[in-house]
């Protein structure tokens, strides 16, 4: 069950053997405790998915003696799993301790954990696994598009927006990113279709029509691309229409694309300077919200992002003149 402040003074102490525990602008009623490692079901729809077991974990379990950080889980509201607790937050721990037992680590049977007094909603339960798993930095510059894509699609874009802390444009963004992900089935990186998707999706969508769009895409499961920062050379090729006609080609690829790009005709090179211009703006742009976050403080992004700042009122006052 989530409390609000205003509700806290007039309801706390009526939950005997529970304490509360602040989550953002949520409050939990929990209970510790230790449950049987079979008591302890995770959740199918948690927006973290991938792969759970992890050896480096498993060796910190061990050296630990069990699960340091208690899991916070709920009781279960199906009747399936009358008497059981499902996970929501702590499946890497529960999922590796139970590999562990399963060894006959027996050691590692008793968990412990913090029982909320009643289960949450689905949205209550999003919004506090958010919370936690931000306030760690655990997401993963991989995983960011699957949660919003996840959120979306079980509490839709506006619920989503309001849980990640960001608009819904951005939201939008990330699911169309996590969407054009999928298409990748022919990558050599295991797990490397965010960052193809992300560099795609950087290019001005003017040049980005479907039909170019599946011929990147075809051209990336055959391995005709094969590094994902390639794409960008596709803002150079696809404005030329010589280059754009034989990237479209079954044989055509980026590099013999870029032999027929036309030369600037230009003299002055204003054309050159303002694709720079652009491109350097695209790209900070796109840089995602949690990667900002984890950047704060940096002393010496901040000196280059000065010099930067030095160079460009340099560049507008002799341009000006």
């Amino acid at each position: 069950m989530v409390i609000t402040e205003s509700e806290n003074k007039s309801s706390s102490a009526k939950v005997i053997g529970f304490h509360e525990l602040p989550l953002g602008s949520s409050v939990l009623r929990v209970q510790r405790s230790t449950l049987d490692i079979d008591d302890i079901v995770p959740n199918p729809r948690q927006p973290r998915q991938g792969e759970k077991e992890d050896e480096e974990l498993q060796r910190q379990l061990i050296a630990n003696a069990g699960i340091f950080q208690p899991l916070l889980v709920e009781p279960h509201p199906d009747a399936e799993h009358a008497g059981k607790y499902r996970i929501i937050d702590g499946e890497r721990r529960w999922t590796n301790a139970r590999i562990l037992v399963a060894q006959g680590r027996e050691e590692f049977r008793d968990v412990p954990v913090e029982i909320t007094s009643d289960a949450l909603s689905e949205e209550e339960r999003l919004r506090v696994w958010v919370f936690i798993h931000r306030q760690r930095k655990e997401w993963d510059t991989r995983e960011k598009e699957s949660v919003a894509y996840a959120l979306v699609d079980l509490v839709g874009r506006a619920s989503a927006s309001d849980i990640l802390g960001v608009s819904v444009r951005e939201i939008e963004k990330l699911v169309d990113v996590f969407d054009l992900s999928q298409r990748f089935t022919n990558l050599r990186e295991e797990g490397a279709s965010i960052t193809w998707a992300r560099e795609l999706m950087g290019i001005s969508k003017k040049l980005l029509t479907p039909e170019v769009m599946d011929t990147v895409v075809e051209k990336i499961n055959r391995n005709q691309i094969t590094n994902s920062k390639d794409l960008r050379k596709l803002r150079s090729i696809l404005p030329d229409p010589v280059a754009r006609a034989h990237f479209m080609e079954t044989t055509g690829d980026i590099g013999s694309a870029l032999l027929r790009v036309s030369a600037p005709t230009s003299t002055r090179g204003e054309s050159s300077l303002a694709a720079e211009l652009e491109a350097m703006s695209t790209a900070v742009k796109k840089i995602p919200w949690t990667d900002l976050d984890s950047l704060k403080g940096d002393s010496e992004l901040l000196k280059k992002i000065s010099s930067a700042e030095e160079l460009l009122q340099g560049l507008r006052k002799t341009l000006s003149t």
